[in-house]
């Protein structure tokens, strides 16, 4: 099957959950920032623009070391990043603040990111759209089962697919390799016959194509491919909708 023709759909696809069909933890940044400044006056004389920056900037080299059971435990995980982002702006004229400050901050992060989740426009009649035209459909997502599933049920997103697969029920989740051919297997596809579709250039991008998964990046924010990065994916898209041939 010629899975480069973007008109042809394959018979699965795998479709990841957070930040491909949920609004969920892109622009951190803005989010760090936008929390730091409810507590600006615990925070003073830092910025609530400082601390964003450097809790953010922290997380980002956090997530690509962290051991998988970070991911098991993510109000933990923040609380840590939360810590050493506020310790990495410690001066000797001026000390880091206190720890319980960082754990208030990572938990009203939590509950601001809960508070804005959405679903992606188009993305429910999208997926609605690939099932009626009988593409098999798998929702792969990592995290806790309790998190992940509460936010199934909350956007409506169970009776849509064939298979629901979260990192914390089945004791694996991307990038490994089991992940993608336990969610085939089940489906009753091949490499060949599939799409994993997704935001992460490692988890959705790079280990797929290493199975022969023709592999899609969702690039929500119009950004491109950051600068440097090694991971070509098979194509890119901003929406859901993007999947649906032309006239579908």
């Amino acid at each position: 099957m010629a899975v480069n023709a973007m008109n042809r759909l394959p018979r699965a696809m795998l479709i990841d959950m957070d930040d491909t069909i949920l609004s969920a933890h892109g622009q951190p940044e803005i989010a760090w920032t936008i929390v730091a400044d409810e507590f600006a006056d615990e925070l003073a004389p830092l910025s609530p623009k400082a601390v964003g920056t450097a809790i953010a900037q922290t997380a980002r080299r956090f997530w690509p070391a962290a051991a998988p059971e970070w991911r098991l435990k993510l109000t933990e995980a923040r609380h840590e990043v939360a810590r050493r982002g506020l310790a990495s702006l410690a001066r000797l004229d001026q000390p880091a603040p206190p720890a319980d400050l960082a754990v208030k901050l990572a938990d009203r992060f939590t509950a601001y990111r809960d508070e804005q989740m959405f679903v992606f426009p188009g993305a429910h009649e999208a997926i609605d759209k690939l099932k009626t035209l009988g593409v098999k459909l798998a929702l792969v997502t990592n995290g806790a089962s309790a998190v992940q599933r509460a936010k199934i049920e909350r956007f409506a997103l169970a009776h849509r697919f064939d298979h629901i697969q979260i990192e914390g029920e089945h004791g694996f989740g991307k990038p490994e390799e089991r992940a993608y051919l336990h969610a085939m297997e089940t489906l009753g596809v091949t490499a060949p016959e599939t799409w994993m579709v997704g935001d992460n250039l490692e988890w959705e991008v790079e280990a797929p194509q290493r199975l022969g998964i023709y592999a899609i990046w969702m690039d929500i924010h119009g950004e491109g491919l950051p600068q440097g990065s090694t991971v070509r994916p098979d194509r890119i898209i901003r929406s859901l909708t993007e999947l649906l041939p032309e006239g579908g």
